[in-house]
C-alpha cells in the first residue's frame, strides 16, 4: 500500500492516515485557549482532564506531564476558569487526540472585570439600564414564576415568605443550573418556558449569593439580552451586593436576596387588611365630619331671620315700594307742571302771532265773496257782497267801490293808532 493518493483499488494503510493526521496537527502549533476546567485526575504525577467552552457545548482533553505540572498554580482545580498555552497531540497507537499544556493560569480578576465593564458600558449605551425601560411589577400577582436551583434554599426561602404574606399565591417553579457552564443554557430555557405561559405575570431568578466566579453566568450577555426582550417583569435576587452581576442592571427590579424578592413581589396580606381598615375609617371619620358640619350649616340658615320669619322681607320691601311710588307721584307732579309752564309759554308765544291780537287792536279782516281775505280795491268792485271781520264777530257789508286813495287811507289808519 502506497502513501501517495488514496483510492478503493489502492488505499491508505491506518498508519499513514495516522501520520498524516498526525503531521497535519503538529504544524498547528503552540495556541492560547480559554475554558472552563470539567475533568481533573492526578495519575502518576501527571494531570490528565478535560477543558470546556465557556460559550458553546464543545470540550477537549487535555494532559499535563509532571515537569509542567512543578511549574503550574498548585491551586488549579475542576470548575476554574483558567487560559492555557496547549498544543494539540494525536497519539497514532490509540487514535486520540489531546492538548498537551505547556502553561496554565487562572484568568485574572482583573481581566474578567475589564471584560464585565466593558459589557456594562456597551449595554448601558444600548439603553438597556434605563429607567424607563424598566416594567413595574403588578400589584398581586395571579402566578409567579421562579428559576431557581433544584431544592436550593433560594427557592425554600422565596417560596416560605411569599406564602407567609400572601398564603394564596401560586408558583410556577422551573429548576436550573444557577452555577458552572450549564448556568446561562439552563436558565436561557427555563426563561422562555415561564415566558410562555399566559398565567405568569411576574419571573424570579433567585440564587442564594456565591463567589464572584460562580455569578459569572448572570453577567452573560446572552442572558442579559434575553432578560431585557422578555414581556414578563423580571426580578433578580441573586443576593450578592459585593459584586453584583449584571442581571441586577438589567432586571425590572433587583431583590438584594431571595427572601427580599419574596417581600417585594407580594403584598403583606396583613398590612393589606390594616390599610383597608384604616382607609375605611378616615372615609368614615371624613363622612361623619361633612354631615355634621353641613347639619350645622343647615341649622345655621335656618336660624336666619330671613328663614324664620319671612314676613320682614314683605314690610321692607312694602315700605321701599311706598317710597318709590311717592317718589314717582312727585317726579310726575313735576313733570305735569313743567310741561304745563312749557305749553302756556308756547300758548302766549302762539297768541302774539295770531291775527286776533291784530283784530284786538281795532283792526278788521274784510273778507271777499269767496271767503278768501281781501287784499286789493280791484277784487271788490262797487256791489261785492263783503264779510268784515272784527274782534268779536262779523258784519255783512257791500262794497260800493274805491272811495279815497291809499295815501289818504293809511294816515287815517295812522291818526286811529
Amino acid at each position: 500500500m502506497s502513501d501517495g493518493a488514496a483510492t478503493a483499488e489502492s488505499p491508505w494503510g491506518v498508519g499513514v492516515l495516522g501520520d498524516k493526521l498526525k503531521g497535519w496537527i503538529d504544524r498547528l502549533g503552540q495556541v492560547w485557549v480559554e475554558g472552563e476546567i470539567t475533568q481533573w485526575g492526578a495519575r502518576g504525577g501527571n494531570v490528565y482532564g478535560k477543558l470546556k467552552d465557556l460559550e458553546r457545548d464543545v470540550t477537549v482533553s487535555f494532559q499535563i506531564w509532571s515537569s509542567v505540572r512543578a511549574r503550574l498554580p498548585a491551586d488549579l482545580k475542576q470548575g476554574d476558569r483558567v487560559v492555557a498555552l496547549v498544543k494539540p497531540d494525536y497519539w497514532v497507537k490509540g487514535g486520540s487526540l489531546s492538548m498537551q499544556v505547556f502553561q496554565m493560569k487562572h484568568v485574572g480578576l482583573g481581566d474578567l472585570l475589564e471584560r464585565l465593564e466593558l459589557l456594562r458600558r456597551t449595554l448601558a449605551a444600548e439603553g438597556l439600564f434605563d429607567r424607563s425601560r424598566k416594567r413595574r411589577l403588578p400589584f398581586l400577582p395571579h402566578r409567579i414564576g421562579l428559576i431557581t436551583g433544584a431544592d436550593s434554599d433560594a427557592e425554600k426561602d422565596v417560596i416560605r415568605n411569599a406564602q407567609l404574606r400572601w398564603p394564596s399565591v401560586d408558583f410556577r417553579v422551573v429548576h436550573a443550573a444557577v452555577q458552572g457552564d450549564r448556568t446561562v443554557p439552563e436558565v436561557l430555557a427555563a426563561l422562555a418556558t415561564l415566558e410562555a405561559d399566559p398565567e405568569v405575570d411576574v419571573i424570579v431568578i433567585a440564587r442564594g449569593g456565591g463567589d464572584f466566579q460562580n455569578l459569572l453566568g448572570f453577567s452573560d450577555e446572552r442572558l442579559l439580552r434575553a432578560v431585557a426582550a422578555a414581556t414578563t417583569p423580571v426580578v433578580s435576587a441573586i443576593g450578592h451586593d459585593n459584586d453584583r452581576p449584571l442581571l441586577d442592571d438589567v432586571a425590572d427590579l433587583r431583590a438584594s436576596t431571595p427572601t427580599d424578592a419574596a417581600k417585594r413581589v407580594v403584598p403583606d396580606v396583613t398590612e393589606e387588611l390594616n390599610g383597608v381598615s384604616q382607609a375605611r375609617a378616615r372615609i368614615r371619620n371624613r363622612l361623619t365630619q361633612l354631615v355634621r358640619q353641613e347639619a350645622d350649616r343647615i341649622a345655621g340658615l335656618r336660624g336666619r331671620r330671613v328663614l324664620a320669619d319671612g314676613g320682614w322681607i314683605v314690610d321692607s320691601r312694602s315700605d321701599e315700594l311706598t317710597r318709590w311710588a311717592a317718589r314717582s307721584a312727585e317726579l310726575m307732579d313735576r313733570f305735569v307742571d313743567l310741561e304745563q309752564r312749557r305749553i302756556a309759554e308756547s300758548r302766549g308765544h302762539l297768541r302774539a302771532l295770531s291775527p286776533l291780537r291784530t283784530l284786538e287792536r281795532g283792526y278788521a279782516i274784510v273778507l271777499g265773496g269767496d271767503g278768501a281775505a281781501l287784499r286789493r280795491t280791484a277784487d271788490a268792485p262797487a256791489g261785492t257782497q263783503l264779510t268784515v271781520r272784527v274782534v268779536d264777530g262779523a258784519v255783512a257789508a257791500t262794497s260800493e267801490g274805491v272811495v279815497r286813495s291809499d295815501a289818504a287811507l293809511a294816515g287815517a289808519v295812522g291818526a286811529r293808532s
